[in-house]
């Protein structure tokens, strides 16, 4: 069984997650600088198998695409002609980045380590794959 993988994109910088390879914990597993995404992920799946990518899907609180879609769509449009055996799905990602700045501060992270925009970016990415898991779960139920 092959993991998932969660991309959270960003202009300059990409978190990104991904489960065990039983799909049952999300972990970060970097955050890259995008225009070398897709040269990681190339090497990535060299080594590991992935069934499917999780791509955050931004959104405002009206349900209307965010500023951000401009650079997902592409980005989307062309992971799947590189990887077209690789379903890509897109899922909200509202609320992602306080969720994990919120995260980071519980963890007890000194303030340097809480200013650090690639750990967010990351454990945003982890949030957007929980996210997604337990929503297979209760599509299951």
């Amino acid at each position: 069984m092959g993991r998932f993988l969660a991309i959270d994109y960003g202009t300059k910088r990409t978190g990104l997650a991904v489960t065990d390879s039983l799909r049952i914990i999300a972990n970060g597993l970097a955050t890259v600088p995008t225009h070398t995404l897709l040269d990681y992920l190339k090497k990535y799946l060299e080594k590991e198998e992935v069934d499917r990518f999780i791509v955050g899907l931004p959104k405002q609180m009206n349900n209307e695409y965010s500023e951000n879609m401009k650079h997902i769509r592409p980005f989307v449009k062309k992971l799947r002609a590189i990887y077209p055996q690789i379903p890509v799905e897109l899922y909200d990602e509202r609320f992602t980045s306080s969720l994990a700045q919120r995260t980071i501060l519980e963890a007890g992270l000194k303030k340097k380590d809480r200013q650090n925009k690639a750990l967010v970016d990351e454990v945003s990415a982890v949030i957007i794959l929980q996210s997604y898991m337990e929503s297979l779960r209760l599509q299951n139920k």
